[in-house]
């Protein structure tokens, strides 16, 4: 189910908003100004729904953050009716802007636009193991729902593992793809590999996922 942040100060609207998305079938996260907004973001958030006349930062800022954190389809709501301003929320990466008051089935025509486009993007950036998804666009990893913290190399690593789930890789394999021309050892290798399953475990105890191919290499566990 798509999850659906809403970042709008105006209780009432952001409540209404709640109620007809709820009503569609969505998932909702609420918050009420732009930095709450950006507290609140996370990995399972599919789209939001930014208002532009926020207290504290303004919408353009708050718009620059949450598209540092992560790569969602944002739809601004603002009464502004401006080109130019419109056209500088585009270049700043917003996309789509709809023009208070609006008429709820086109917000709903606009948001099921923005969320195909967006799967259109993601079926070639996003790479699915048993509950694991790999973002390649924005980096992440989520493991069982919860997102991973993981250095460049675990990521790395756990990609190429990913990407062919079926293949043993033998150790030099990974030190090449991984690593390309810097020097390591098999207890580099080995510790990481480690760390990287110590992260999944804690995501999910009921579930293997690396296996370890005695005397050649790793591949992912079916």
């Amino acid at each position: 189910m798509y999850k659906i942040l809403i970042i709008e100060d105006d209780k009432d609207i952001n409540n209404m908003l709640k109620q007809l998305l709820e009503t569609n079938h969505y998932q909702v996260l609420q918050a009420f100004s732009g930095t709450e907004g950006v507290l609140v973001h996370n990995g399972n958030v599919s789209l939001i729904l930014l208002d532009l006349m926020l207290p504290g930062k303004n919408g353009e800022e708050i718009l620059t953050e949450l598209l540092n954190k992560y790569q969602v389809p944002i739809i601004v709501m603002s009464a502004i009716h401006e080109v130019d301003k419109k056209v500088d929320l585009f270049e700043l990466g917003a996309d789509d802007y709809i023009t208070k008051p609006f008429d709820n089935k086109e917000l709903l025509a606009r948001i099921k636009l923005a969320l195909k486009h967006q799967n259109g993007k993601e079926n070639k950036s996003i790479i699915s193991f048993k509950d694991i998804l790999i973002n390649k666009l924005d980096y992440t990893v989520t493991c069982n729902g919860k997102l991973l913290n993981l250095t460049k190399q675990e990521f790395e690593l756990l990609k190429t593992l990913l990407e062919n789930p079926t293949r043993v890789f033998t150790k030099s394999m990974l030190f090449e793809l991984v690593w390309k021309d810097e020097f390591v050892d098999d207890n580099t290798l080995n510790v990481h590999i480690s760390k990287i399953r110590n992260k999944l475990k804690e995501c999910n105890q009921e579930e293997d996922y690396i296996e370890t191919v005695w005397s050649i290499g790793y591949k992912m566990k079916n």
